[in-house]
């Protein structure tokens, strides 16, 4: 085996980008305090070609170099918004058709590896602060909390982590609808 130069992994360029399909998936970050996972959010967002990111709260937004040391110029590629309240943003959402989801632990959660999101309905993730998690107001507006299931003794994971494998799981199935 030998590890793939930049150069031999297809990738697309920041102008077809812009110009493909995108997931029907938006991520809501409400109240995200560490501009290290904002920034790894985004970047994770653009290798699923998500459809945007929705910033919320205290939760910073681009340009700023913290948020540009993880992101790798993902903030530029990946379409956001400043929305002040994270509920407002949900009520928004959910009157533009999308299904609304948060990522927490709470009484009647989905196992992550239970959700099978349908090809033709569009989702907002919220993801939550990293010590105090998705507000409880907002989990209360919110269709389904999706949680992932953990084997240690941690009780949870970094916001950003938890972010990949959510998009991951999401975008798996959805996969085929991109061109």
């Amino acid at each position: 085996m030998k590890k793939l130069k930049s150069t031999e992994m297809d990738r697309l360029t920041p102008e077809e980008y812009l110009r493909r399909d995108k997931l029907p998936i938006v991520v809501v970050l409400d109240d995200v305090r560490s501009m290290n996972n904002i920034g790894s959010i985004f970047r994770t967002a653009d290798a699923f070609r998500i459809e945007a990111l929705v910033l919320c709260g205290i939760t910073a937004t681009p340009p700023h170099t913290d948020i540009h040391k993880t992101a790798l110029g993902a903030e530029e590629s990946v379409p956001w918004r400043y929305i002040h309240s994270s509920l407002e943003a949900v009520k928004e959402l959910r009157a533009e058709g999308y299904q609304v989801l948060a990522l927490e632990q709470v009484h009647d959660s989905l196992k992550l590896d239970t959700f099978i999101p349908e090809p033709n309905q569009g989702y907002a993730l919220v993801l939550g602060n990293e010590v105090h998690g998705v507000k409880e107001e907002v989990v209360q507006q919110v269709d389904h909390c999706l949680e992932i299931p953990q084997f240690g003794t941690k009780h949870s994971l970094n916001v950003s982590v938890a972010a990949g494998i959510a998009l991951w799981h999401m975008a798996r199935p959805l996969l085929h609808t991109l061109s």
